[in-house]
């Protein structure tokens, strides 16, 4: 059984040590170009990396091993790649696919949370199947408006660019109008904006409108919602055939073993009393 123990506990810190090892190489590499910013995204990607370490120590939560190497894949792939080497506008699609994936995440962390409280003695209310697909969807949706809110956040207070922006050919706008109405004026096949400055000087966008960060908001938002979706309905039916559930137990924390035995005892002492 130790034996066992330890391979688990391996099998699942090899993909950390790989990606650490990484990550260290990247973030000496940046250092000697002097580049510190990326060098301080190489320090909170290390330091994110022991989020499964803490769950597990702390919390006495179990993670699977599929589940923890898929969060700290998305922490590389967001932090190292995304960001340091520029996934985001190198690859059109980079971006879609991480917050897809946020929202399949943070619905099975929300579901996790709520399947534990529901099998758990300390807490007396049963809730349904339904319900806790329902809370897992809600938890996993609110995390990702959140997150928005933290991108608008610092593209208007330090002006980065984390709401990628997009260009549009086509625009409609109320604000347009002469008469002042609530009729939008609508411009279609827009070749590029010439935005003038204080100085009197001008700058051209070439290729059509410059949206700012609102197409890729809701998009994120709407993929978020259906990696959301997608779990919920994966969590609804490993409740309802939770034996049978092989592969949502794969995403799905539990607590550790020695945490539901003291579950079982508190609600064995309750029964003799």
């Amino acid at each position: 059984m130790r034996g066992k123990l330890k391979s688990h506990i391996k099998s699942k810190s090899i993909v950390n040590l790989i990606l650490s090892i990484i990550v260290t190489v990247v973030m000496v590499a940046r250092f000697l170009r002097a580049d510190y910013y990326s060098v301080f995204l190489c320090l909170l990607t290390l330091l994110l990396f022991n989020i499964p370490l803490f769950v597990e120590k702390k919390l006495r939560v179990d993670l699977p091993k599929e589940l923890e190497a898929i969060i700290l894949l998305f922490i590389f792939s967001a932090e190292i790649l995304g960001e340091i080497g520029s996934f985001y506008t190198h690859i059109p699609w980079w971006d879609t696919m991480l917050h897809t994936l946020n929202g399949f995440l943070m619905a099975a962390i929300g579901f996790a949370l709520i399947d534990i409280l529901n099998n758990s003695p300390k807490f007396h209310i049963t809730m349904s199947p339904m319900f806790v697909a329902f809370v897992a969807f809600c938890f996993s949706m609110t995390v990702g408006v959140v997150w928005e809110f933290f991108e608008f956040g610092m593209d208007y207070f330090t002006l980065t660019d984390m709401q990628k922006d997009r260009m549009v050919t086509d625009i409609s706008s109320v604000l347009l109008n002469p008469t002042g109405l609530n009729d939008e004026i609508i411009i279609r096949g827009i070749q590029s904006t010439t935005v003038t400055l204080a100085d009197g000087s001008t700058y051209v966008i070439k290729g059509g409108y410059l949206d700012i960060g609102i197409i890729d908001t809701m998009k994120d938002l709407l993929v978020n919602l259906i990696g959301a979706v997608v779990f919920s309905i994966i969590g609804y039916f490993y409740i309802i055939g939770r034996n049978n559930g092989v592969f949502a137990k794969k995403f799905i924390p539990q607590l550790q073993e020695k945490e539901v035995n003291a579950d079982k005892e508190s609600k064995q002492d309750k029964a003799v009393k």
